[in-house]
């Protein structure tokens, strides 16, 4: 599988410090499906050139089959372009992770510098929420990301433990995602490393509003993402009756269970199967 479709149907991505290259291979070596080096928020400012000069010196010892994204800084910062401009050299990379992302302008600006390398556009703010059809529509993006924790602390909003005030939110990625045809949505982190409940919990919304995808923080989170991904035997067993009796039928319309089952329905049932590893 290539990294562009490894990136595509990827479930786990997990976050690691750009600065702290001795646990680029522990991040890969975590199961996780990509790993983001990470050139933003996990590294201080008076610290983003060495780690950008420590990143670029690492990427080439990686093993080749890793799926391994970089999020740089936001292009609209030099630093940023920066981040973009010396990783051009490195086609290794699998893709690169746009944070603050706000036009298809800022896409634009960094498909210049990197041509044809996926890009996941993050989107957490007001500006980004609004930009989001123009953003999914933009040259190279793969898939959008939720960033809802900078989303809240940009608009102020405040969040009930089950996040239903960023429904909104998550539901417009999964609309634009559709309207680009883009690979199934990111959903952003769980800052609970050690609550398997509420992880699940996470990532099965994100399973519901048609994600594909969840941002990890630790590694111990990469296992629990994957078995809330996972389908569970009874909608696998559904699935696969629903293929069965509509292969019987030749796609016209028949009961299964007493329901009416047709195409809309078949398509339900493929992607349940799609999601099995």
């Amino acid at each position: 599988m290539t990294h562009s479709s490894s990136l595509a149907c990827a479930r786990s991505f997990l976050f690691v410090p750009g600065n702290r290259p001795e646990r680029f291979l522990k991040a890969i070596d975590s199961g996780a499906d990509v790993v983001i080096v990470d050139l933003e928020d996990s590294v201080p400012l008076q610290g983003k050139d060495a780690a950008r000069a420590g990143v670029c010196q690492a990427l080439p010892t990686l093993p080749a089959s890793a799926c391994v994204v970089v999020r740089i800084n936001s292009p609209d910062t030099d630093i940023g372009l920066q981040d973009a401009q010396a990783l051009a050299a490195y086609p290794q990379l699998a893709g690169l992770m746009v944070p603050k992302c706000e036009s298809a302008q800022m896409l634009q600006t960094v498909s210049t510098l990197l041509p044809g390398l996926p890009l996941l556009p993050i989107i957490e703010s007001a500006a980004g929420y609004l930009a989001l059809p123009q953003i999914a529509l933009a040259s190279n993006v793969s898939r959008l990301v939720v960033g809802h924790i900078d989303f809240l602390a940009d608009t102020g909003m405040v969040c009930s433990p089950d996040q239903r005030e960023l429904d909104t939110l998550r539901f417009q990625v999964a609309m634009c995602t559709r309207a680009g045809q883009l690979a199934a949505a990111i959903d952003g982190v769980t800052v609970s490393v050690d609550d398997e409940a509420v992880l699940q919990a996470d990532t099965e919304r994100a399973v519901r509003f048609g994600m594909g995808g969840k941002l990890c923080i630790h590694p111990r989170q990469v296992q629990g993402v994957h078995a809330a991904f996972r389908p569970s035997a009874a909608e696998q067993d559904w699935a696969q009756r629903v293929l069965a009796v509509m292969a019987a039928s030749l796609g016209a319309a028949v009961q299964l269970d007493g329901k009416m089952i047709d195409a809309p329905v078949l398509l339900q049932a493929q992607r349940i199967l799609a999601r099995v590893r």
